[in-house]
């Protein structure tokens, strides 16, 4: 009986949740004003999907729900709406709050090091890797030659293991 009511708890709980769940992700952030052209609301799409939101420093504009990325979002349009290229808006944003709100940082002296390390790093297991290989090649070149000494030794060794003595060994 207890396992019944268990059963009819979950088949009652399970689905709440996942109803919940559903409506907790279901709150998409939604623009009501409209910009003056299609070319406009295009541009201020790609912008709020490379920009990040200062508080959350994970979402981009877009997908944030904190009141400073709505009022990014809305200067955003109006800087658009103004005729500011897209570069001059994100000039703004940087200017106001630095290169924290890119995604993509520009390729600048103090940003070199997340730029280029990744190559770097790729470079130097790339010769990581010569350099074992290589050492391998030369260990078994060094393995395979035998000096006149240890090829008479091995040359004894075979001819005296086809006879049935065990004294070498």
């Amino acid at each position: 009986m207890i396992q019944i009511n268990k059963l009819m708890f979950y088949l009652k709980v399970v689905p709440l949740f996942a109803l919940a769940l559903a409506a907790f992700s279901a709150g998409a952030v939604i623009e009501i004003a409209p910009l003056s052209s299609p070319e406009l609301e295009s541009r201020y799409r790609v912008l709020i999907e490379e920009l990040r939101c200062p508080k959350c420093q994970n979402q981009n504009l877009s997908d944030s729900d904190s009141p400073i990325a709505a009022d990014l979002r809305e200067q955003i349009r109006v800087l658009l709406e103004e005729g500011k290229s897209d570069e001059e808006v994100i000039a703004y944003l940087v200017d106001r709050y630095g290169d924290f709100v890119r995604y993509r940082p520009a390729v600048q002296p103090s940003t070199w090091l997340l730029w280029f390390a990744p190559l770097g790093l790729a470079g130097l297991a790339f010769a990581g890797v010569f350099l074992v290989v290589r050492g391998h090649q030369r260990a078994k070149k060094q393995a395979a030659k035998l000096s006149v000494e240890e090829q008479r030794r091995l040359n004894t060794l075979l001819s005296s293991s086809s006879k049935p003595s065990d004294k070498h060994l």
